[in-house]
């Protein structure tokens, strides 16, 4: 895995760099869900595929923005599936964005995903890799990746970031948002979910939501790139996770490599805390 590892790092050097000074504008192109593609989007996906065609360790690669499976040599093990750039288009206003990557080996599910990973670009460059329990490296002065600490989370967190339109939510998911904040919860939400859910874990604590709604009833993130290492990342910092029913978004199946699903992630007690109000008859 740290093969993978130096890969990761040597692609989030270079999509830090690009951010510097990258033009903001669109394609006239869109990827597998229907998002125009930001020329920096395209760019971030040309230097992960550059860089793990050197590896040879990866057998293939997912993106967000390829349509397929992009196969790159038949005699290794390793898939990685990836956003290149979550948030790109918060990009122009200067907020913090990243790049996710599931590592799974020989095919996609959830119990062949081996380790995930998650750069994040912001004031600091940082990055967490989880394969046993998720560790945060920082960018040093010296150019050099150096481990800041273990993160884990509490059982109980302060924060709470909802996503998707307002209009489109269930009324479970109104009561939900309306409770965590009669309990004194914060809103923190960004639009990108490298950032929120990077703050809650370095926070200790709180809930991220991304729910099922009346114009996406599967939710609009992505399981294999996005919903199922950020659940890998939180479960082993002893928190939980669920789609809303189910007791882990770790038990999800994939039919197809861009299927979306409803997700929240967050301490014990939220996630509870959902399963309660979510349970109720209504």
């Amino acid at each position: 895995m740290q093969e993978i590892v130096k890969s990761i790092q040597n692609i989030a050097l270079q999509i830090a760099e690009e951010l510097k000074y990258a033009d903001f504008g669109y394609t006239d192109h869109h990827n597998s869900t229907g998002d125009t593609q930001l020329k920096l989007d395209v760019k971030s996906d040309a230097i992960i595929e550059a860089e793990f065609r050197k590896n040879p360790l990866v057998r293939a690669l997912i993106s967000e923005e390829k349509d397929e499976i992009l196969t790159l040599r038949e005699d290794a093990r390793l898939i990685v599936a990836y956003d290149p750039l979550d948030g790109s288009s918060l990009v122009d206003v200067n907020f913090a964005v990243g790049s996710i990557f599931g590592i799974y080996e020989d095919e996609i599910s959830p119990t062949n995903l081996k380790a995930a990973i998650y750069c994040i670009y912001g004031p600091r460059l940082e990055m967490v890799v989880c394969e046993d329990a998720p560790k945060l490296y920082r960018l040093n002065r010296e150019g050099k990746f150096s481990f800041v600490k273990d993160l884990r989370l509490q059982q109980k967190g302060k924060l709470n970031a909802t996503g998707a339109t307002q209009k489109g939510w269930s009324e479970p998911h109104r009561k939900l948002v309306r409770a965590l904040f009669d309990e004194g919860y914060r809103l923190r939400y960004s639009g990108a979910m490298v950032s929120d859910l990077h703050q809650i874990l370095l926070k200790g604590g709180g809930l991220f939501s991304y729910p099922a709604t009346s114009d996406h009833p599967q939710g609009k993130l992505r399981v294999t790139f996005e919903v199922l290492p950020f659940a890998f990342i939180f479960e082993r910092a002893g928190g939980a996770t669920s789609d809303g029913a189910n007791g882990s978004l770790l038990q999800l199946k994939i039919e197809k490599i861009h299927q979306s699903s409803p997700c929240f992630f967050g301490s014990k007690y939220e996630i509870a805390k959902m399963h309660e109000i979510y349970g109720e008859k209504n």
